[in-house]
């Protein structure tokens, strides 16, 4: 009882941190006096954004606020734009299905919107997040982009189907041979499917003219190819013939540097090689050559310090692996860590790392902004504040990347989703309120004991006080 009881309070406070991603937005909003940093262009003291029906209208120090605007006063403060989770499988009920190649599933149909991860991401200042399948697959189902507010997955999706995740390191119980297998048998399968499709069409229109077949099967499919309409694609190759056209973005995990040119090679066979992200484990730093000339996005992996002893010699090297692709001039997004005990979870503390090991502050702040929107194609709307972007604006007590500094404020396309001074389960982890927890209704029945029975309350102590007999021992033993 006492677990099904904080589960329900649990519930309760994330559906009180959450507003519905479809709460109407106020007409005109002024963020004003704070120092604005813009992520795109130069930072700018004193600084007013000014945003109109979810839009960003305005950035500047002598912005025009109209008189109907409710003015933010944000002196002191720090504004910038929401920060970006670039890749995670947190917010699922499960990370990866059982089945190693299922591109026809879709991260909408396990998202959890009561997760805590949600609600912890909005405290943290993250208004985006890529939901994705983790990296045990060999071709894994779509992913989407999400707020974290909404009561459902429809409210919390921003932008659904972006990318299939595809990984080149070995599935947990196989090996890099039999995972390379899967891919060629998968595409090769493709590749017949769409050929019969097509010969399969081109006999539907000759019946429909009442002709007969003249042609060979050959170029019966070649004649058929363009009949296929989209309708035609069954589910389980939709969307791998969305991905081989380029209509589809492709997340690639590789473990190892090894791996790199094994994820390169297939996405060029394949045809989504300009639609690729490379998601890199800590040791793909190696093929760092390769990986700058792909030009490709990179999306690093949460553990930022790399450890390496040589064999011959038991020496121990460490390296900073964002230091690694900042010098080679590669644009890379960084990941928070998912031990929420670790100051890794929050996104600009790994930036803050990237600072203290020689990286530039802007450089640093572009990983966790328009890095990630550029690889997940939603750079038009996310990752800085620009005139003609979504409002969606974190406002910080400090500088961003000083740990001391919190979030205090956060609007999601134009709507204040967040408030530090409203955060109820803040409060009460900080000990400035105590947690309410619902008693179960009285319903004026008495307890169905048999006749002459008297009721144990001796473990009914789900409120953490002492039982009778408890407190008759104490008494006695005080006495």
């Amino acid at each position: 009882m006492k677990r099904r009881l904080s589960m329900q309070v649990g519930l309760l406070l994330v559906l009180a941190l959450a507003p519905s991603a479809t709460a109407s937005v106020p007409a005109k909003v002024a963020l004003k006096g704070g120092k604005i940093i813009p992520i795109v262009g130069e930072e700018i003291d004193e600084g007013t954004v000014l945003i109109e029906q979810g839009k960003i209208t305005a950035v500047g120090k002598d912005v025009v606020i109209p008189y109907d605007a409710m003015v933010v006063d944000v002196s002191g403060k720090v504004v910038m734009p929401g920060m970006i989770d670039a890749h995670s499988s947190r917010g699922l009920d499960i990370r990866n299905e059982h089945l190693g190649v299922s591109p026809f599933l879709d991260v909408y149909d396990a998202l959890d919107p009561s997760k805590l991860y949600f609600e912890d991401a909005l405290r943290d200042g993250v208004t985006s997040i890529h939901v994705i399948v983790g990296h045990n697959c060999v071709i894994g189902g779509l992913s989407r982009v999400v707020h974290p507010i909404g009561m459902t997955p429809d409210e919390m999706t921003d932008q659904p189907s972006v990318a299939l995740k595809l990984s080149v390191a070995p599935k947990r119980g196989s090996d890099r041979m039999a995972q390379m297998a899967t891919f060629r048998e998968t595409f090769r399968e493709l590749g017949e499917y769409l050929e019969n499709l097509a010969e399969k069409k081109y006999e539907e229109s000759l019946e429909k003219k009442g002709e007969k077949i003249k042609v060979g099967p050959d170029e019966a499919k070649k004649l058929g190819k363009d009949l296929i309409t989209p309708e035609d694609y069954d589910d389980k190759h939709r969307n791998l013939v969305k991905l081989t056209r380029g209509q589809l973005g492709a997340f690639v995990y590789a473990r190892r540097a090894g791996d790199v040119a094994a994820a390169l090679s297939l996405a060029r066979a394949h045809g989504f090689f300009d639609r690729t992200t490379l998601v890199l484990g800590p040791r793909c730093y190696k093929a760092i050559d390769e990986i700058k000339a792909s030009g490709r996005p990179v999306v690093l992996d949460a553990q930022l310090l790399y450890r390496e002893e040589n064999p011959v010699t038991g020496k121990i090297t460490e390296t900073f692996l964002p230091r690694v692709y900042a010098d080679a001039g590669v644009a890379f997004s960084l990941l928070p860590s998912s031990n929420t005990s670790l100051a890794e979870r929050y996104l600009n503390y790994q930036a803050a790392r990237c600072v203290r090991n020689g990286i530039s502050r802007k450089v640093a702040l572009k990983s966790i902004t328009i890095n990630p929107a550029r690889a997940l194609g939603i750079d038009d709307r996310y990752g800085s504040l620009e005139v003609g972007k979504s409002a969606s604006v974190v406002v910080m007590s400090g500088d961003p990347l000083d740990f001391s500094s919190w979030v205090e404020q956060v609007y999601i396309n134009g709507v204040r989703a967040y408030q530090r001074d409203k955060d109820i389960r803040l409060k009460q982890l900080l000990g400035e309120e105590k947690p309410e927890v619902s008693k179960p209704a009285d319903d004026g029945k008495k307890d169905d004991l048999p006749a002459g029975t008297q009721k144990d309350d001796s473990h009914d102590n789900i409120g953490g006080g002492k039982s009778k007999e408890t407190s008759k021992k104490a008494e006695k033993k005080k006495g």
